[in-house]
């Protein structure tokens, strides 16, 4: 005896199911080639850039900025305190380094990348940020306070700018989209004062905030050229291959042994995060005072999830270079630790001792 069934009908998804994964598979077939929050950094950058361009910089000189930033940056006196900083490393160094080690050379590159891509790039996000700020939030911009003097106004903007520069610090060590263009500061092994140049320019993105302080006081004073200079010297200063604290004042400022504390390998780098002050490190239980055992440190990332200079037996200034500009924008490696975890590794099974 035969029994004759009704046909199944397999029934279709619906169309909004259908297009649901079909956003999926393209999300999930873009995030196996490319990381895609650091486009939005990208998004950031080109609207500001775009509102700027659009509202003619707020009627600033984008060229006599550019200028302005060149002198801080590379300016003549910026250059001779370089210079001396680089002779202070040979004579007091933290760790024995060749006079021109692989390290130097790549950071030599960033050097110029800074001089001559970075500085445009960075006004354009400064004067754009400005205007936002200003069209946006004119309420936020204070009257000449005729009780504040100038000088007292600057160091308001100082101090405030400084712990600005520590809370984006902060965040770039704790949001990962952030962490992906932060790290390449952090793969430096052979630490130089020129490490200071040694950033992603789409890391400047972050540091906006740092402008708030002088927009909010900009009618009762502004940052002189000079105070930016000094302000950037102590800045890379505290980059610098040199065995010096300040002594007493180490508990103020941030010294050389005390940021080294802040790239070593093995431990948290989610401390030490000042920039000029130690302050709001102390403020916020993340500061780690020098002691002769971290002095000496190793630097860099544990487990090298971005490639650097040292790792292979020839130096590959230009790919590699390449390769860590490119790196925010890959997919994520599984090696890849969290911003903010211990590192849990020994630099010495490394095999990096000073390569030439």
């Amino acid at each position: 005896m035969s029994v004759i069934t009704k046909p199944v009908r397999t029934l279709a998804r619906p169309p909004l199911e259908r297009i649901s994964g079909t956003a999926n598979g393209l999300r999930a077939a873009l995030s196996s080639r490319v990381y895609l929050p650091a486009f939005s950094i990208v998004l950031v950058a080109g609207v500001l850039v775009a509102i700027g361009w659009a509202n003619r910089w707020g009627g600033q000189d984008f060229a006599a900025s550019m200028s302005a930033l060149r002198v801080v940056v590379i300016g003549p006196v910026t250059l001779v305190i370089l210079g001396v900083f680089l002779i202070v490393e040979r004579v007091r160094p933290a760790q024995r380094r060749p006079l021109f080690a692989r390290g130097y050379r790549q950071d030599l590159l960033y050097t110029v990348l800074n001089a001559t891509l970075t500085v445009p790039l960075v006004v354009a996000l400064t004067l754009s940020f400005s205007e936002v700020v200003n069209r946006s939030l004119p309420w936020l911009v204070l009257a000449r306070i005729g009780a504040v003097p100038r000088w007292g106004a600057i160091a308001v903007i100082f101090v405030a700018m400084d712990g600005c520069n520590w809370a984006a610090h902060l965040a770039n060590h704790r949001v990962r989209a952030l962490w992906r263009f932060h790290e390449l500061h952090h793969s430096q092994e052979d630490m130089s004062v020129l490490t200071v140049f040694r950033t992603h320019p789409l890391i400047h993105v972050s540091y906006l905030i740092a402008l708030v302080p002088g927009t909010v006081l900009v009618a009762n004073g502004a940052l002189p050229t000079a105070l930016l200079v000094i302000y950037a010297g102590v800045v890379a200063f505290a980059h610098s291959n040199t065995n010096l604290g300040f002594g007493p004042l180490g508990r103020i400022l941030v010294s050389p042994n005390y940021h080294r504390i802040h790239h070593r390998v093995n431990g948290r780098n989610d401390v030490n995060l000042g920039f000029a002050l130690t302050i709001w490190d102390q403020m916020a239980h993340r500061a780690v005072f020098p002691t002769p055992e971290t002095i000496r440190a190793d630097t860099g990332l544990v487990g090298r999830p971005l490639i650097v200079e040292q790792s292979g037996p020839r130096p590959g200034h230009l790919s590699v270079f390449a390769a860590q500009l490119v790196a925010p924008f890959r997919p994520l490696r599984q090696s890849t630790r969290a911003p903010s975890g211990p590192a849990g590794s020994n630099a010495s099974d490394r095999g990096r001792r000073e390569l030439g």
